[in-house]
């Protein structure tokens, strides 16, 4: 019998994303909180910019994204804003935050290492550029992994697909 398998991938709905940060700027520019402190949020290129003349403000303008991802079903995890402080430019601070997409190697590592810990050589998982692929001859170990990964605390976002 042949050996049934599923890929681990990190991917970020880049629509979702965009709504998100339309659905933000709405938001900011109607709220009176933010009237008056120059708050604004925009994408320029794969990253995005808040910007505010406080750096309380800027944290505003973050926290209002995040809540319109989260509502959107976009997983804080995808979102890389550093550090996390606004920068000082001139008179305004601002917050530059990415996406991220893929599992970078580190990640990959430990989400390798945490599922041969955990099922042995039952479970055969292969980093395959910034993916996993995932194989065993029982299905029942597959879901098992599904399982222990969606319950797992780990730094990205991960879905799973190709389950065959």
């Amino acid at each position: 019998m042949a050996d049934s398998s599923f890929d681990i991938v990190s991917k970020v709905d880049t629509q979702e994303v965009d709504n998100a940060l339309n659905q933000a700027a709405k938001e900011i520019a109607q709220r009176y909180d933010f009237k008056g402190v120059g708050a604004s949020i925009e994408s320029s290129g794969d990253s995005i910019v808040m910007k505010a003349n406080s750096p309380e403000r800027c944290l505003a303008v973050l926290d209002v994204f995040q809540t319109k991802l989260v509502k959107r079903g976009v997983s804080l995890k995808a979102l890389d804003t550093g550090d996390g402080e606004p920068k000082a430019s001139g008179k305004e601070y601002r917050l530059v935050a990415t996406t991220k997409d893929g599992i970078d190697q580190e990640n990959a590592k430990k989400v390798s290492k945490l599922i041969r810990d955990s099922f042995g050589k039952t479970v055969k998982p292969v980093i395959q550029g910034d993916e996993l692929r995932v194989s065993s001859k029982n299905r029942d170990d597959l879901q098992a992994v599904i399982a222990m990964l969606k319950g797992a605390d780990l730094d990205v976002a991960l879905q799973f697909t190709n389950y065959r």
